[in-house]
């Protein structure tokens, strides 16, 4: 038993949840000592129960463990009670898999899924012994990489990221590999020299490589490279058939409760919807499937490795896979005799989602989950949220039908050109949908079973969308719009939840900030910052000190309008989907037009379709003028 291992069964003991860090689970790697093996941490900068739960880092963990001469371990963030008793006893951050300090791998590779993260990123490196800030690292340390939506505006964690990989990452984690290993063989190798090869790999953005121009006002103007290997602009890596990418079946099982505690089965990426407000609609751009002999050989596979009982089909929209009837019936055939049920994790507000659903679920054990994210259909239209009133009251009704009478009714705030009718139409909706239960299902049967949970969140105006350019509301605004929702939505059969005004406003900030948000991140964490996404942990008094030690006013980044003109913090990563659509989109926006799903209509020309990185793809090109 090495050290380390002996330190952390003498602390486990002492902590809530130990089974978040003993690692050794059914169908984990177990790691590799070898020198001639390159080694890669994959670390999310969450507890163990949300790192497990997320597909993407599943995906890379089986694909880098089949690969030659490579090991893929895992890392998660300690829960406070944890770290201290690793700081006490001197414990670095370890992988899972061989309890080897993470300071000893190759590459620490990052995902980057919601801003409010980004303190436990710098705890964890902190923990590890790797120097917070890129620029202090040396030969002895890994290059600490990152992916992941987020990661679409990288400037904010700039300081502290020695390379992005923008896009998906099956294909190009390969080809970093690839050129690691040549360089390792390089006799007078440098950290700068392998910076710019990962450089020169479409998709890779090493943020050293390049400076950030202001006015002297402090106005953001331009991102400029200053070495030859850095492109002006990096292109978004898409993997252009899932048919032919890794997908893991090997899933591990964890001996604790996760988030998502199933098999995943991706049916496809992308989504051609176009909610205005969606950031995912456009990053994961084309619409990409998987057949549905792939999916069934897939899922029976992993059946078969884990002993699984429910396998959940997920995609943005999952009910919209061109083939999910024929797929539903015969994973359902072929699954209920082994005691396996299947689900789906998103619905759409139509009648045939709650076919779907029936069909699928246990009535008694779960609810429904709809988002018609606006109260009026004025507001639907501003947002492209392509679904009416009496769309949701049918589905409704039709689930009452179908025996369910638990139903989430989910909406944003804040939202651009909200009005109080939008508000008051919030809560006109959840009393129809109350009305159409007892219409439904009778007088007799109206009392307390039924019970209508209205969500709110708060509108933040995400990267690469077509409300980029729009400011999020005060939070005093949040708040009296969440009073009045507080008050109206009452009853018996009502219930209200909705999110932190604070957080919201902070994700707002860093989401749409630039390399100047840096040092208030790093501010924010030596003053104790961390698990910032929790709310009993979250302190925004601190944050607010942090941004005045820096000489920032957040509410600059928040709550200004941009003109479309305008330079933003993130025009040099390119999507693929174009800034000229996404202009267009925001003009129909304030005109409250929408617009219809490409593939029910024509192409309405967002540059997907001509996008580089899919020459690949195959099949007709097809070009619009916008």
């Amino acid at each position: 038993m090495n050290i380390l291992r002996k330190k952390l069964y003498e602390i486990l003991p002492q902590v809530e949840k130990p089974a978040r860090y003993i690692g050794d689970e059914w169908n984990s790697s177990k790691g590799s000592e070898s020198d001639m093996v390159v080694k890669v941490a994959l670390a999310f900068p969450e507890v163990y129960e949300v790192g497990m739960s997320h597909l993407g880092l599943r995906i890379l963990y089986g694909l880098l463990n089949q690969r030659k001469n490579t090991t893929a371990e895992r890392v998660y963030a300690p829960w406070p009670d944890m770290e201290e008793k690793m700081r006490a006893h001197g414990l670095p951050l370890f992988s899972l898999e061989s309890v080897t300090p993470v300071k000893e791998f190759d590459f620490l590779g990052f995902t980057f899924q919601y801003e409010l993260t980004y303190t436990n990123i710098l705890n964890m490196l902190d923990l590890s012994g790797i120097p917070v800030k890129s620029e202090d690292r040396t030969l002895e340390h890994p290059f600490v990489i990152a992916g992941g939506p987020t990661a679409f505006n990288p400037e904010p964690m700039a300081s502290f990221i020695d390379f992005f990989v923008m896009g998906d990452g099956e294909e190009v984690i390969l080809e970093i590999l690839e050129q690691y290993e040549h360089w390792k063989q390089e006799e007078k190798r440098t950290r700068l020299s392998f910076l710019k090869k990962a450089a020169e790999i479409p998709g890779i953005y090493v943020p050293s490589f390049y400076k950030d121009q202001y006015s002297p006002e402090g106005s953001y103007l331009k991102t400029i490279p200053l070495v030859e290997e850095a492109p002006p602009v990096i292109t978004r890596r898409v993997v252009p058939d899932l048919n032919e990418a890794f997908f893991p079946v090997q899933w591990m099982v964890p001996y604790i409760n996760i988030v998502h505690d199933r098999i995943m089965l991706e049916l496809f990426r992308g989504c051609t919807r176009g909610c205005r407000f969606c950031q995912a609609g456009v990053l994961y751009r084309p619409r990409r499937e998987r057949t549905a002999e792939k999916l069934k050989d897939i899922c029976f596979q992993a059946i078969d490795h884990t002993g699984y009982d429910e396998v959940s089909l997920s995609s943005l929209s999952s009910s919209d896979y061109s083939s999910i009837e024929s797929l539903i019936e015969e994973l359902q055939k072929q699954l209920k005799p082994r005691g396996v049920k299947v689900t789906l994790p998103s619905l759409r507000v139509d009648s045939f989602s709650v076919r779907l659903a029936r069909n699928l679920q246990d009535i008694k054990k779960s609810g429904l989950t709809f988002a018609p994210e606006a109260g009026t259909q004025r507001l639907r239209d501003v947002i492209n949220k392509n679904v009416t009133e009496e769309d949701l009251l049918t589905t409704v009704t039709e689930a009452y039908k179908a025996g369910w009478n638990t139903i989430k009714l989910y909406f944003m705030i804040g939202l651009p050109k909200e009005q109080q009718e939008d508000l008051e139409g919030i809560v006109e909706l959840a009393k129809k949908a109350v009305q159409r239960f007892r219409e439904t299902v009778g007088e007799k049967s109206r009392t307390g079973r039924l019970k209508i949970t209205v969500s709110t969140s708060t509108f933040v105006p995400k990267p690469h969308t077509p409300f980029q350019w729009e400011p999020q509301i005060s939070m005093e605004e949040v708040e009296r719009k969440q009073a009045y929702l507080k008050e109206k939505l009452k009853g018996r059969n009502l219930a209200y939840s909705w999110h932190e005004p604070a957080a919201s406003f902070l994700e707002a900030v860093i989401c749409r900030g630039d390399r100047r948000i840096s040092e208030v991140i790093f501010t924010a964490w030596q003053m104790g910052c961390t698990f910032d996404s929790w709310s009993e942990k979250f302190d925004f008094r601190k944050w607010s000190q942090s941004f005045e030690q820096c000489g920032l006013n957040p509410e600059a980044f928040a709550y200004r309008r941009m003109e479309t003109g305008e330079a933003l913090p993130w025009d040099h990563i390119h999507t693929g989907v174009t800034k000229k659509f996404l202009i267009r989109e925001h003009e129909r926006s304030i005109q409250g037009r929408t617009t219809p799903d490409c593939r029910e209509h024509r192409c309405q020309g967002c540059g997907i379709c001509t996008f580089e990185g899919l020459e690949n793809m195959g099949g007709s090109i097809i070009e619009t003028s916008v």
